[in-house]
């Protein structure tokens, strides 16, 4: 199918346009014959789509009135909302937390070990603190810090050997 257009392309300021005066004119006879038709450009649409006859209507609507496309409605079903249906699928029982991102403060000093203490820490710790004062949260940092270490590097036989070797007195004064 073909539509009817004056101008196939746009005009070009570099090449020179004929002008007629009302005498030249070719006459109307003649001009029937020369064929403006443009090949039709693809709307984007699927064929069956391109059918019906409100799609229809205002394709050609602005085809030949050249109407702005705020004036165009294609018709669109409204959308229903159940509010019922909706309550009783999301119930309100959403909290807020309390922070998004956790970011580790920059003060060093201030920053608390992700390890928490259970009962079984607590019994060693008692036990520890009747040789030297430990404070529960310096044994969570060295905890903390040693897990993080064991995960992040394998610890070969000589490393082994050597936290079994130094009294364990050291080996905390390694982690403070």
């Amino acid at each position: 199918m073909s539509k009817l257009s004056f101008r196939a392309r746009a005009l070009d300021a570099a090449k020179p346009l004929p002008i007629y005066r009302g005498k030249d004119m070719p006459d109307l006879n003649d001009c029937v014959s020369i064929n403006r038709a443009v090949p039709q450009m693809p709307t984007g649409m699927e064929k069956e789509e391109e059918s019906e006859h409100h799609l229809q209507r205002a394709i050609s609507a602005q085809q030949v009135f050249r109407e702005k496309k705020e004036s165009m409605v294609i018709p669109v079903p409204e959308a229903e909302s159940n509010v019922n249906y909706y309550n009783r699928l999301y119930k309100g029982e959403f909290k807020q937390p309390k922070q998004f991102i956790h970011i580790q403060p920059f003060n060093l000093d201030n920053e608390q070990p992700d390890y928490d203490m259970d009962s079984e820490d607590e019994t060693l710790l008692n036990r520890l603190n009747r040789k030297m004062e430990i404070k529960p949260l310096q044994f969570e940092i060295m905890i903390d810090r040693l897990e993080k270490a064991s995960s992040n590097q394998v610890l070969y036989i000589v490393k082994i050997s050597r936290l079994t070797v130094n009294p364990f007195s050291s080996f905390v004064l390694y982690f403070l």
